[in-house]
């Protein structure tokens, strides 16, 4: 088997589901050593309150022929947050790929509520979990990142640049955080590229994250029993398509052709070949705009 991360070290910050599980999972397919972080341990549960550990995390990893380790980290807090990257550091000696995944936002945000209608409190909170979250990992995780050449930073979001620049997304403070994490990809690019780094902005597409399947009261393997109900649902994905795409981006001995850039699960499918669990490529965001905000019937043909 291919190991083309063998003795690579990758940090995913928020890894306790969703697409941050599937990223770290399919690093450790590709062999790479991988820390895990999030809230949620099996000691004690974040308020989303949901059964997923980074723990699990970890062993799924490992599974996948990697090496996981769970490291319990808010990223909030500065001091975890040194601490977790001075560990690092001690075992490893180097950062080959950071994924800033940190999220939280899901119980925060209300659906099309106005800035004056929506909880001030939840709101900022938001922008804390997905915005400063994400400053603060970089500021503490870079310098050991750049101690090595080549170094990959991947800023997860919803929604490609061209597409959120033209659409509202969901409502105030979700359309600003999701654009802020945009932006982050493009202001480290023009910091890391002259030092050997590279930086992106990444995007899954419709994803089928726990929260998602539980949400459309379908498992997995059953998924496409929520079509009925919501027939675009045809694009959605799995966490760890948008893995594979984090995996191949990691191999790239060229992967600077990217830096700055905005990138999505399903376009860099079609330029590295790899599929979805199913063998399917969908491409969500091309779907979307060319069918779904069009109006037409829901038809994947050509999309996945």
């Amino acid at each position: 088997m291919s190991a083309p991360l063998q003795d690579k070290v990758a940090l995913v910050a928020g890894a306790t589901r969703g697409a941050g599980r599937g990223i770290a999972v399919e690093l450790g397919a590709a062999g790479a050593t991988v820390y895990v972080t999030g809230r949620s341990t099996r000691a004690r549960r974040s308020e989303y309150d949901r059964p997923e550990t980074i723990e699990d995390t970890a062993d799924l990893v490992t599974a996948a022929g990697g090496q996981g380790i769970a490291v319990p980290t808010d990223h909030l807090d500065r001091s975890q947050v040194k601490a977790l990257v001075d560990r690092i550091a001690d075992e490893q000696g180097r950062l080959d790929v950071l994924v800033n995944d940190i999220w939280g936002g899901e119980k925060l945000f209300e659906w099309d509520a106005t800035l004056w209608e929506h909880d001030l409190d939840n709101g900022l909170r938001l922008l804390r979990l997905a915005v400063e979250t994400h400053a603060v990992t970089s500021h503490h995780a870079l310098p050991l990142l750049l101690r090595s050449p080549g170094g990959l930073v991947v800023e997860v979001t919803d929604g490609t640049a061209d597409y959120n620049a033209a659409n509202y997304r969901v409502n105030f403070f979700y359309d600003l955080a999701k654009a802020s994490v945009l932006r982050m990809a493009f202001a480290l690019g023009h910091e890391l590229g002259s030092r050997g780094a590279t930086a992106v902005a990444l995007t899954p597409g419709w994803l089928r994250s726990e929260l998602m399947l539980d949400g459309f009261g379908v498992r997995e393997d059953n998924w496409r029993d929520a079509l009925e109900r919501v027939p675009h649902f045809a694009i959605s994905e799995t966490p760890r398509y948008v893995g594979r795409a984090v995996a191949a981006l990691a191999a790239d001995a060229d992967v600077a052709r990217w830096n700055g850039q905005s990138l999505s699960s399903g376009g860099l499918a079609q330029v590295y070949g790899f599929t979805d669990v199913d063998g399917s490529r969908p491409d969500a965001w091309r779907y979307l705009v060319e069918v779904q905000d069009a109006g037409k019937p829901a038809d994947v043909t050509g999309y996945r």
